[in-house]
């Protein structure tokens, strides 16, 4: 079945399923949020960053599929822009010829707000008239950004310079964008949840699971803050997986290395403490192993348990020191 086909089937169900689609709908009051949809054509990673005075708002606004696109669909949330976008974008068509389809199936579309990138960096937009003021977007190359209920128009073109003014991944350059915009007024009613999520293509994962970051805060009074807080551990686990890795290869230098970055990234995170102390204990400074292995206990008193199995202390485990920090 060619494409073409595809793409007529997949219209005819959007037009005959625009009563379900109502019905999907939330139908509920307007949840002011502003959000980034984005593309880093480097790696080809799509992702999205929310923030909202609503709860759980990760949970209804975000549809995304590596290699395919990213939707935003916020204000009165409909899933509908997120499913059958991307069958249809799947299809063929643009993400404008998508978005305009939608919304002429959509009887509740003044009340929308939606924003569709896809992996060529192709984007649609759309605020209705009847979002809650102040409302609006701003796309650009690889971006869009919009909300709804917000201070006024400075947030949204807060987020847009923050983005295309940023380097790095593209977690944290949608993160930091999002940052901004909240640093010029966000959602006039204030803060509750966030999330971000970043997906790669398919093709990179022999087609399963395309997620390389899915992060949530669901009710939290600085939920951008409590996201960075998540992000930041995210990374350092990377980390920590890289420095067991260079010390299963001998590879001292670059595992202490890895590790103290792991620390620095995540103080809080006692899976970078134990990695750093068999550093530590590699380059022959016990009390810097111990010391560090105290840290991770005191941050997660079950490694107990775990530390007298771990092959990295073996020299440590009939060490007066050691068996007296474990306990019995």
């Amino acid at each position: 079945m060619n494409s073409v086909v595809v793409a007529a089937l997949t219209i005819a169900s959007v037009l005959t399923t625009s009563r379900v689609a109502r019905a999907q709908s939330t139908d509920v009051a307007a949840e002011g949020t502003f959000s980034i949809v984005a593309r880093d054509p480097g790696t080809g990673e799509l992702g999205i960053a929310v923030q909202s005075k609503a709860l759980a708002t990760g949970s209804r606004t975000i549809t995304i599929k590596g290699g395919v696109a990213v939707v935003a669909h916020q204000s009165e949330s409909n899933p509908m822009y997120g499913t059958l976008g991307l069958e249809l974008l799947s299809a063929g068509m643009s993400p404008q010829q998508a978005l305009e389809l939608m919304l002429r199936s959509d009887e509740s579309r003044d009340r929308r707000q939606v924003a569709i990138l896809d992996a060529s960096g192709r984007t649609a937009a759309w605020t209705g008239s009847g979002a809650l003021d102040w409302k609006g977007h701003q796309c650009g190359r690889d971006f869009c950004a919009q909300g709804n209920i917000l201070t006024g128009p400075e947030v949204i073109q807060a987020i847009g310079k923050a983005f295309e003014g940023s380097t790095g991944p593209l977690a944290e350059r949608i993160l930091a964008a999002l940052d901004a915009g909240q640093a010029a007024g966000g959602d006039a009613r204030g803060t509750q949840a966030a999330a971000l999520v970043v997906a790669k293509p398919l093709a990179g994962s022999a087609g399963f699971g395309d997620r390389v970051i899915d992060l949530r805060v669901d009710d939290n009074r600085a939920p951008l803050t409590e996201l960075r807080r998540l992000l930041n551990m995210f990374r350092s686990r990377e980390l920590v997986a890289i420095a067991n890795a260079r010390l299963r290869e001998k590879n001292l230098s670059a595992a202490a290395q890895a590790a103290l970055a792991a620390r620095d990234k995540s103080p809080e995170n006692d899976e970078a403490w134990v990695v750093f102390a068999a550093t530590e204990l590699g380059a022959g400074r016990k009390s810097g192993a111990l010391e560090a292995l105290r840290h991770a206990l005191d941050l997660n008193p079950a490694n107990r348990r775990q530390l007298p199995r771990n092959p990295h202390f073996e020299s440590l485990f009939s060490d007066p020191d050691f068996k007296k920090m474990i306990g019995p």
